[in-house]
């Protein structure tokens, strides 16, 4: 929402990967980190044999930790990944080194970004952020996680609400 004032989190959209009773945790997928694709695989010393993609700084925690987050078309033979959450049938979180060297090799993930870092929270702090209207929430829309530019992320996430970025105000439902 327009209040957020942390500069981590204004203007952001974060996909929520999980989400129990201990906290939660989410990756930002709007926001681009200053290395590319190409940069990361370089440094593992991983060529890459397609094009150069954006990575995102994907929250404040552990920022030197990478993620991938990716479609799972659920067909016979798909690859499996040495360190992966299933978030959704079809969406899953990959931390293991194994989907950048298939990514580097042009065999990975059809569908994929890449982030450094993630967002966490405590027990029942995104709770208590909701009630306070921190946070605007939708439903996910892998178009939106994949398909969409970084900087039309945001806006399109909203738009599956019915509403326009310049219709959000962060003092309405406040007494």
């Amino acid at each position: 929402m327009p209040q957020m004032l942390d500069p981590n989190f204004s203007g952001t959209l974060t996909y929520i990967c999980e989400h129990n009773e201990h906290g939660a945790m989410g990756i930002t997928i709007n926001k681009p980190a200053d290395l590319s694709l190409a940069d990361i695989l370089e440094q593992l010393d991983i060529s890459l044999q397609s094009k150069d993609q954006t990575v995102y700084a994907g929250g404040p925690v552990q920022f030197e930790r990478g993620f991938v987050l990716h479609i799972n078309s659920g067909k016979p033979g798909d690859q499996q990944w040495q360190s992966s959450l299933k978030i959704t049938e079809d969406i899953n979180l990959t931390s293991s080194k194994d989907v950048l060297t298939a990514i580097g090799e042009g065999r990975g993930p059809e569908k994929f970004l890449v982030a450094l870092g993630y967002a966490g929270w405590g027990a029942g702090q995104l709770e208590q952020e909701l009630k306070e209207n921190i946070w605007l929430t939708c439903t996910a829309n892998p178009s939106v996680l994949f398909d969409s530019p970084y900087n039309e992320k945001f806006k399109d996430a909203v738009a599956i609400l019915g509403i326009a970025t310049n219709q959000l105000n962060g003092q309405i439902g406040h007494a």
